[in-house]
């Protein structure tokens, strides 16, 4: 086996990894958003989880399948050509995973920063002294080395 079929190969491996976490991905999605609307009866709540889970997984299958096409233009047929076709696929792919993002987030990236106190990908916001609430401690104001004093 010459080394562009064994390329050939990993990137239909590659394709059918890709396939494969877009079909197992909507499953898992739709499972999700079920159990949402089971959990609370909300049809917004379950719509909303839907299109967030299947929307990353979309991006993901994405990433997969432009890997396969980065592997087969790269490794088994480097044409001009081929090399045009892949830069015009990965930035099809950009905007597809710009506007996604977009979509799943609601705020475009340069505006994140101006959300905060608000969740973001599950996570928090990490409390400061003042977030506490009145009287809070500030957290460690002692020097370097040495126990708070109290």
């Amino acid at each position: 086996m010459s080394f562009q079929q064994a390329m050939e190969h990993v990137a239909q491996f590659f394709e059918v990894i890709g396939a494969v976490v877009l079909v197992a991905g909507l499953v898992v999605s739709v499972g999700l958003a079920v159990r949402s609307w089971r959990h609370d009866r909300a049809g917004q709540r379950a719509w909303q989880v839907l299109r967030n889970s299947f929307g990353n997984v979309i991006l993901l299958g994405l990433e997969v399948l432009v890997a396969a096409d980065l592997v087969r233009t790269v490794a088994v047929a480097p044409t001009v050509e081929n090399v045009v076709i892949l830069g015009v696929i990965v930035l099809i792919r950009t905007l597809l995973s710009f506007s996604l993002e977009i979509e799943i987030e609601g705020v475009a990236p340069w505006r994140r920063a101006l959300t905060t106190g608000t969740r973001r990908r599950g996570r928090t916001p990490i409390p400061t002294a003042t977030s506490i609430g009145p009287g809070a401690a500030p957290a460690d104001s002692s020097p370097q080395g040495e126990a708070p004093r109290r």
